[in-house]
């Protein structure tokens, strides 16, 4: 009896759509947290009270402790679906970047940045929830006294520029593959990128000083 292999090729395909969109929202939802999160560690610059008075808001309506390993399996889910298409073998990852440098195609290098950024963001993205969170609760002087301490300074000068490469990019290439961005209006797609990049990582980097400075006696 023939097996029909339509039928096995169409679910896989449904599948593979189903898994690629959510994919695309779960990175979606990742990417306006980052920025809302910027923004809301970012409030430290008007005042250790204004921090203080944000962090007390999500936790006392328990906001953070929900939130908080919400976003932790939605960070760990949006990986796992990405992971389908990175390259582990050795002999893939040597092809795709002979094929990188072959063709010269910059959304292709811009993928790459964003796998290596991937695998850098798992490990410490981990780290600092999993010490954030098992430490509440979040004042400014806390986290000033994190940063102080030394280690954490270089751990947040390398997590900051990942993590907004990672979500820069990752807006560009869910514009691209929802449309939003298409051919004719992609080097301005691309240099929106760059700027919220800049922007964040600008953010951050006066943030990062300003818990350098802060009183935490």
């Amino acid at each position: 009896m023939a097996i029909d292999t339509t039928i096995y090729v169409r679910s896989s395909r449904t599948t593979s759509a189903f898994f690629d969109w959510l994919q695309m929202l779960t990175g979606a939802g990742l990417i306006l947290f980052m920025w809302s999160h910027m923004v809301l560690v970012a409030s430290v610059n008007l005042g250790a009270d204004a921090m203080n008075t944000l962090a007390y808001f999500f936790e006392a309506t328990y906001m953070a402790q929900v939130g908080g390993p919400i976003i932790g399996f939605t960070f760990l889910l949006h990986f796992l679906l990405a992971a389908r298409k990175v390259p582990f073998r050795a002999e893939q990852q040597s092809t795709i970047w002979k094929h990188s440098r072959m063709l010269h195609h910059a959304d292709t290098w811009l993928w790459l940045v964003q796998v290596v950024t991937a695998m850098i963001i798992l490990i410490m993205g981990s780290i600092h929830m999993w010490t954030v969170l098992t430490d509440l609760p979040i004042t400014a002087a806390k986290s000033a006294a994190r940063i102080q301490g030394g280690f954490w300074l270089v751990f947040y000068l390398i997590l900051l520029p990942m993590v907004e490469l990672h979500v820069g990019i990752g807006f560009y290439r869910i514009g691209v593959k929802w449309g939003f961005i298409k051919r004719r209006n992609r080097k301005g797609g691309k240099k929106i990128e760059k700027i919220l990049t800049g922007i964040f990582i600008l953010i951050g980097l006066i943030t990062i000083v300003r818990f350098m400075t802060l009183s935490i006696h």
